[in-house]
């Protein structure tokens, strides 16, 4: 399939407005980091403080997953989706309201952001859920390559757009526009229509779906196995890259400027592998995600034995495009092998693992660097990156997944 053929998918009427609405979200979140720490910056100076508002965030995002898992798979996911943006709207223009007008207090902040982390509970199971829901089962490899492109796309052009916004006009104004961006997400999916539940569906009990979720997850084993591996290797990569890396990188000859260069081939990886993945069919997803998956292990042995910028830069290359292959076999397994009644409380379990252990990794890897050295960290975590890809490859129900004829539905052997 070419680029062209797989931008027809964009002529699927519902599909082609929840592209624009994950777009201009999608284009609002990539800002809100930069303009969130700024605008923080511009009520103190402290460090400390940014820390509280970013934890009020994240926290409630993830107490609250797995109730978001359930709300969206009870009632219908546009409108669950809707009332998330428009809260998200209403909260950042809150934040936006008063840090423009001078009247802001860190209290503020934490407040609206621990709802704005709630709402983003709401909403992610949901748009997870919606995709197999508006696209045919052939079209859903571009259709998740598409949002995958725009994805990578934005995550670039947001910071630099936003902090161009915290330069010309304040961190206030920067926050207002994201807040635009979530009305008009809202906004975009007003034409969009989803399937209604099937009437003859069983009446149950938000506590029987929250055990029915659990019953399911636990079940699945290359579910449970992928979600459980991801806990590692997402707290590998927050520590190793996300938090020792930038700073062995200041104090050695990569430089920040090396390491700048080094992330920006990451997301040129990323960006050439969902080009090629258009003109690829993968029948085993999980087998050629795990896989490429595992080139993200590449980084860590680079800066372990030859830490120098072009040696970074090809290796980061390559884990994208590997973080891009993994992407799309994650998003195929799981729309066509769960059932559309369970997939987002699927979802919700997904995001829950992916996001407990990240701090831990975040605090880990300071200490364990300081009693180690950079480098021999550096290249233990190669080594368990790759072992843990390796032993999720070992179980046969992940790597013998196979795409299906049919979105699965319940009962559908997985």
């Amino acid at each position: 399939m070419s680029i062209k053929e797989s931008l027809f998918v964009l002529k699927e009427r519902d599909f082609g407005w929840f592209f624009a609405s994950r777009f201009v979200n999608l284009a609002g979140s990539s800002m809100s980091h930069v303009a969130l720490a700024f605008a923080v910056l511009e009520v103190t100076d402290s460090a400390s403080a940014l820390g509280y508002v970013v934890a009020a965030h994240t926290i409630p995002m993830v107490v609250f997953l797995l109730v978001g898992g359930v709300i969206a798979d009870r009632f219908p996911r546009r409108l669950v989706l809707q009332l998330s943006n428009v809260a998200s709207a209403l909260t950042q223009a809150a934040a936006a309201a008063l840090v423009i007008t001078g009247h802001a207090e860190i209290w503020h902040l934490v407040v609206l952001e621990a709802m704005n982390g709630t709402t983003m509970a709401m909403a992610f199971p949901a748009m997870q859920g919606m995709v197999p829901q508006l696209v045919a089962k052939k079209d859903l490899q571009p259709a998740n390559l598409l949002l995958s492109m725009s994805r990578g796309s934005l995550t670039i052009l947001g910071p630099s757009v936003a902090a161009a916004l915290v330069v010309g006009v304040g961190a206030g104004w920067a926050l207002a526009v994201d807040a635009l961006t979530w009305l008009l997400a809202a906004i975009f999916l007003l034409p969009v229509r989803i399937p209604p539940r099937p009437a003859d569906a069983e009446k149950t009990s938000a506590i029987e779906d929250l055990r029915a979720g659990w019953t399911y997850f636990r079940s699945t084993t290359w579910l449970w196995v992928v979600v459980v591996a991801f806990m590692i290797l997402n707290a590998i990569q927050s520590g190793g890259l996300n938090v020792l890396g930038p700073a062995y990188a200041k104090s050695s000859s990569l430089g920040v400027e090396g390491w700048g260069l080094a992330n920006s081939a990451l997301a040129a990886g990323m960006l050439i592998m969902t080009i090629l993945l258009m003109r690829a069919t993968i029948r085993r997803p999980l087998r050629a995600g795990m896989f490429g998956i595992m080139a993200f292990s590449l980084p860590f042995f680079a800066l372990a034995l030859w830490p120098e910028t072009v040696p970074l830069m090809v290796t980061m290359a390559i884990a994208g495009a590997g973080i891009e292959i993994f992407s799309l076999g994650w998003s195929l397994a799981m729309q066509e092998n769960v059932p559309g009644e369970m997939l987002s409380r699927a979802y919700s379990y997904d995001a829950l693992g992916s996001f407990l252990a990240m701090p831990v990794g975040q605090l880990l890897y300071g200490p364990l660097a300081g009693w180690f050295g950079e480098r021999p960290v550096f290249l233990a975590s190669g080594v368990l990156y790759a072992a843990v890809c390796l032993a999720a490859l070992a179980v046969p129900s992940v790597v013998r997944l196979q795409r299906v004829e049919q979105p699965a539905t319940e009962g559908t052997p997985v």
